[in-house]
């Protein structure tokens, strides 16, 4: 049986094996999860802009891929978003689409610049993917008020260390959980996410 890009993209790997994997699944990256009925973006969208103050706002979709999740917060009224990934050969997929005002390479540890009261990782953080460290990232590069959205797909919901560093936010009052839902990843394999909102204390 031919192992799928999907099949190997939750194997822990370190941050140069995932954008190697990232770019050479680039050009075949939508077919194979759109046939999976990829729906996480649409359900990370949907939820910012519920909580969202002014959609006009700057908005920062990180590990921002082909743009799924770009086309997506597009459609849930999002006017300006800029776009971040690992991956050139993503953001390449990416720009094609035309809907980011800018789209960056990043290197796995690098400092966001704090410019953003929105912040996107729909399907970021997790096994395969970025460590739970890039949570904290996130979270520090926001203000007072910002908020976040983000998923736990089914693997990182297993891992316990994940729920732990969200809690450790909430418990200590440094953020604050304005939603949490769980439902479809991808559910042509049975794989669900939960997708969280969070604001920033």
């Amino acid at each position: 049986m031919i192992k799928t890009y999907l099949d190997k993209a939750y194997t822990a790997r370190d941050a140069e094996g995932t954008r190697a994997l990232y770019d050479n699944w680039s050009a075949s990256y939508e077919d194979e999860i759109g046939k999976n009925g990829y729906a996480t973006p649409a359900r990370c969208a949907e939820a910012l802009a519920s909580f969202a103050p002014d959609k006009t706002l700057p908005l920062l979709d990180f590990g921002c891929g082909t743009g799924l999740a770009g086309l997506a917060l597009k459609l849930a009224g999002f006017e300006v978003i800029d776009g971040v990934d690992l991956s050139s050969q993503m953001l390449e997929q990416a720009r094609a689409k035309d809907l980011y005002r800018t789209l960056t390479q990043i290197e796995p540890d690098a400092e966001l610049n704090g410019e953003y009261t929105l912040i996107s990782a729909v399907g970021v953080i997790g096994a395969g993917a970025a460590p739970i460290s890039t949570l904290d990232t996130l979270l520090h590069a926001l203000p007072s008020d910002g908020l976040l959205v983000f998923s736990f797909n089914d693997h990182a919901l297993e891992q316990p260390e994940n729920i732990g560093r969200l809690n450790e936010w909430l418990d200590c009052g440094a953020a604050r959980l304005l939603f949490s839902e769980y439902g479809d990843h991808l559910p042509e394999i049975d794989m669900g996410s939960n997708v969280y909102v969070v604001q920033k204390a």
